[in-house]
């Protein structure tokens, strides 16, 4: 194997430790739930990108031949992280944030969490939980 192909290999997986580290750091350190949020979806998957990219560089120049189980892991990883940390933060907003709160969309809609979308059928509005309470 190369030496610049090591190097860039050895790289990536610096680098993804690294991103790995830092992600580690924020959900640690960071005091609220939705700043804890960035930790995790935005460094960590970074981190584990990294180093999946690096074992598909280790493959292509060991053995010659793509590894197709890294490819996937990297788009499944890159599909859901994006997602739960939508799911995340919608719960949060809907347990802890009043609708009033909320700031203004500047449209003829509100917020989605609290309101169903324009043209869907009728059905009862959710209820603001902070509201109850």
């Amino acid at each position: 194997m190369p030496a610049l192909t090591e190097a860039l290999i050895s790289l990536l997986i610096v680098l993804g430790g690294v991103f790995g580290l830092v992600g580690s750091f924020g959900l640690i350190k960071l005091r609220d739930t939705m700043q804890r949020l960035h930790g995790p979806t935005k460094a960590t998957t970074l981190g584990i990108g990294c180093v999946l990219i690096a074992s598909m560089l280790y493959f292509i120049a060991v053995k010659g031949s793509v590894s197709f189980h890294e490819l996937l892991i990297t788009l499944f990883l890159f599909l859901t992280a994006p997602i739960t940390a939508n799911s995340i933060a919608k719960t949060y907003i809907i347990r802890n944030v009043g609708k009033k709160e909320l700031p203004a969309t500047g449209r003829r809609h509100g917020w989605s969490v609290y309101e169903d979308p324009p043209g869907a059928p009728e059905s009862q509005p959710s209820p603001d939980v902070r509201a109850e309470a």
